[in-house]
């Protein structure tokens, strides 16, 4: 019961404030793990193929073993103390790992540039929320960037963390929040981490199998009761939710192409290499960079779709 209100606590938190600038995040401390783990697992198995993929698979084991436990250790301690102490805590730890305001207000710094006509400003801004080359961007790249990134983290950051959350509480969501965190740092195709990456990345796709699917039917939903193309949507997303080397990557961009009539996806480059893409969506209209702000909120109606349906599995499982 207790875990179920600092659910709904923390999700209005991070709605209010998001991730104030100044205040230590676990997800950076899990991202200096995964760094700390990668460079002594690579020293000490082969550099082979098959030593970088176990080296992968220790990494995976050993940070989400820490991710869980630690958490659930000190929440432990926190709810044997007090059920007070321990709301108020487990609280913050679900306002941390939930993402929809940051991922709101970064994007809006990318609309916020190119609204002023500060193209390289707003080529700055979406480099800090994605993982493509952006050098190359003109405005309307840099657009398309930001709306993919928004609507892919709808799953991610939002919906995903929700459902481990109310399944399993804070332990959890810090369980999530490390594995998809190791597929951001570790799960490239290109050298260095073809082979230590493909734990991370393979696992990531399984964690995320059923959260991006109801993620996609979530933002659908979402987009009908925003007054968006629910038809198209549907359509778009039935027929492009898997043009994407990732399995869950498309769910929720087919359903966002789709509603907002827009084409995403397509030729990125990575790392200095050009990676070919299926596009995502019809061209029914150009992008705009007021997409941006429509993307946002599309999103935030999507989070709180989420939020109902996992607070009521949450108060099922209690009963």
């Amino acid at each position: 019961m207790w875990s179920f209100a600092a659910l709904i606590i923390g999700f209005g938190i991070d709605m209010l404030l998001g991730d104030p600038h100044g205040i230590p995040h676990p997800v950076v401390g899990i991202g200096k793990l995964i760094g700390a783990l990668e460079k002594l697992f690579r020293r000490i198995f082969p550099k082979t193929v098959w030593g970088e993929r176990i080296a992968g698979g220790a990494v995976w084991v050993f940070t989400v073993g820490i991710s869980f436990l630690l958490p659930f250790g000190v929440l432990g301690i926190c709810y044997k103390a007090s059920p007070w102490l321990g709301l108020a805590v487990e609280s913050i730890m679900c306002w941390q790992i939930l993402a929809a305001k940051s991922l709101r207000d970064e994007s809006m710094k990318v609309y916020a540039a190119l609204r002023s006509g500060d193209t390289e400003k707003a080529r700055h801004a979406v480099s800090m929320i994605v993982g493509r080359d952006t050098a190359v961007l003109d405005e309307t790249g840099i657009t398309k960037a930001a709306v993919e990134t928004v609507a892919e983290n709808s799953s991610d950051g939002v919906v995903a963390p929700l459902v481990f959350l109310a399944l399993g509480g804070a332990p959890l969501g810090f369980f999530y929040k490390a594995v998809n965190t190791m597929d951001s740092m570790l799960g490239y195709v290109d050298p260095p981490y073809q082979n230590i990456g493909l734990v991370p990345a393979r696992m990531d796709d399984l964690m995320n199998y059923v959260p991006a699917r109801l993620s996609g039917v979530l933002m659908l939903l979402a987009g009908g009761l925003l007054g968006m193309d629910f038809r198209n949507g549907v359509k778009i997303f039935r027929r492009d939710r898997y043009n994407h080397a990732s399995p869950n990557s498309a769910q929720t961009e087919s359903a966002c192409a789709g509603l907002m009539g827009l084409q995403l996806a397509g030729d990125a480059w990575y790392h200095g290499v050009l990676h070919r893409k299926k596009t995502i969506g019809d061209p029914i209209r150009s992008i705009e960079y007021e997409d941006i702000p429509r993307c946002c909120r599309l999103m935030y109606a999507t989070a709180v779709l989420a939020l109902i349906l996992c607070a009521g599995v949450r108060f099922l499982i209690l009963m």
